[in-house]
């Protein structure tokens, strides 16, 4: 699966079809933070590394929508500036990855009543992700089998 490499458009088939990763193996998640506010809270944004090499990255607009794109792992995002400010760095409330990854078996996007995506949830063999848009990027992964769909 090709995400997109520097230079080229991204090509995560994400025109009118959310289940943009199905396939991929998740092998780690990073968040993106400003260091000068330390890792207390929130990343500003999460790049899911996959098992080919390629990253995809979620991050928040000033709108709290959430953007999904191509990453450029092991760089920073090109609005980390200065860079010096900012990191990658583990996010805490998520487990390690299992041997081999996460194989992804569905992804979706929740939008809101703009049809604007504010929630991106990426279901595993194992479990789910769940990223949200706002002020910061919110994350969680809840253990499930098969990466079924959770109830509620």
């Amino acid at each position: 699966m090709r995400v997109g490499n520097e230079g080229e458009a991204p090509r995560v088939p994400r025109q009118g079809k959310a289940d943009w990763l199905r396939g991929a193996r998740i092998v780690g998640v990073l968040g993106v933070f400003y260091r000068p506010e330390g890792r207390m809270g929130e990343p500003e944004a999460v790049e899911f590394l996959l098992a080919d090499g390629q990253s995809v990255l979620l991050t928040c607009a000033l709108d709290w929508t959430l953007h999904v794109g191509p990453g450029a792992w092991p760089r920073l995002p090109d609005w980390c500036v200065p860079s010096g400010q900012w990191e990658f760095a583990a996010v805490s409330s998520l487990p390690q990855p299992p041997d081999g990854g996460w194989t992804v078996t569905r992804t979706e996007e929740r939008r809101d009543e703009k049809g604007e995506v504010h929630e991106a949830v990426i279901r595993c063999e194992g479990g789910r992700f769940v990223v949200i848009g706002g002020d910061t990027v919110s994350i969680r992964f809840t253990r499930g089998h098969r990466g079924a769909p959770a109830r509620g």
